[in-house]
């Protein structure tokens, strides 16, 4: 890292200093803090997080792998990661979504179990999430644990989406590239064109391109390079094969990602705009999470009850007209100060 701040001893200050000094454990915390609704330091901490950034401006390369169940995501980030620190002298965090239960909620969370040598290195850190039911392939608080990975220094962020593979469609806006993973034999030609996120991929990656499988690899990536002339792309991405077992191929990927990104290098404002579309999103679910907080649900349940008339837009109305009056006079108080 660059210079540090020197700040008050407050805990948010001191849980920043940390961060920006590139401490583990730090980092972890405060993407608990973040994904916590009820931190009282959540709103400080980003700002200080959001500052820090646009004031250093360090290059970090975000990158989004995605892929069905059983493409192999965890093993290949496991060797890509192990082989981006021991090779290429980088720094590697991990954000890892695990999709969560409908019926209870729950998570696995199991990614660290799988990436036994990488989540062991000092060089890496990897942090397992619950989806909790946000679609898009990533979590709702994806993008604020990215910027405080970058506070960190950490030079490549890699996403690991949930793995439903073909609605992974917000992720490809908060990355600079996105790596499709797909396994041999996995499908025949048809599977292989489906629509959704193989049209945002920028490299596709055939795995498991060892042993028995490599005759079903090299199919495989032949099936995918014909299926891809049948998508409209502004570039067309690139399809390689690897084995995350005899690390043949990883190169090659960390290559393509090289080149993919220097030729990606004027559009970066067109994703920027991309961003901002994604971050009004962001902002309008976060809205919605704080009138679920803020409104009193038994007084309008009360008020179906007593009126069985009352028809949706006249409960709308009241809470328009009484909860969020004083949402707004909170947010009028933080904007004057």
């Amino acid at each position: 890292m660059t210079s540090h701040t020197v700040l008050s001893n407050t805990p948010v200050n001191e849980l920043f200093t940390g961060l920006i000094r590139g401490h583990r454990a730090s980092l972890s915390r405060a993407i608990t803090v973040v994904e916590s609704k009820r931190s009282p330091i959540r709103r400080q901490l980003l700002q200080l997080v959001n500052e820090h950034n646009v004031r250093i401006k360090r290059p970090t390369l975000r990158l989004g792998i995605s892929g069905a169940p059983g493409a192999g995501k965890s093993t290949f980030i496991e060797t890509f990661g192990m082989n981006l620190i021991e090779k290429y002298n980088k720094s590697v965090a991990v954000l890892a979504v695990d999709p969560s239960s409908a019926i209870n909620g729950g998570s696995i969370l199991a990614d660290k179990t799988r990436m036994f040598h990488l989540s062991r290195h000092p060089k890496a850190f990897i942090r397992p999430s619950p989806s909790s039911g946000h679609m898009g392939g990533v979590t709702r608080t994806t993008s604020n644990a990215i910027s405080l990975c970058e506070s960190a220094g950490y030079d490549v962020i890699i996403i690991e989406t949930v793995g439903v593979g073909q609605s992974e469609y917000e992720v490809s806006y908060l990355c600079d590239l996105m790596t499709l993973l797909v396994a041999p034999s996995g499908g025949d030609e048809l599977q292989a064109i489906k629509k959704g996120i193989i049209e945002m991929a920028n490299i596709i990656v055939v795995t498991k391109s060892d042993g028995d499988l490599v005759k079903h690899a090299r199919k495989m990536s032949a099936e995918i390079k014909s299926a891809t002339k049948f998508i409209s792309y502004v570039k067309r991405p690139q399809v390689l094969r690897c084995s995350a077992v005899t690390g043949e191929g990883i190169d090659d990927v960390w290559t393509q990602i090289q080149q993919s990104v220097e030729s990606e290098d004027k559009k970066l404002e067109k994703r920027r705009e991309q961003r901002v579309k994604q971050l009004k999103i962001g902002l309008i679910n976060e809205f919605f999470i704080e009138l679920n907080r803020r409104i009193q649900l038994d007084k309008y349940e009360n008020l179906l009850k007593i009126d069985e008339t009352v028809v949706v837009e006249d409960i709308i109305a009241k809470i328009f007209d009484e909860d969020l009056r004083y949402g707004f006079k909170d947010v009028n108080s933080m904007i004057d100060n």
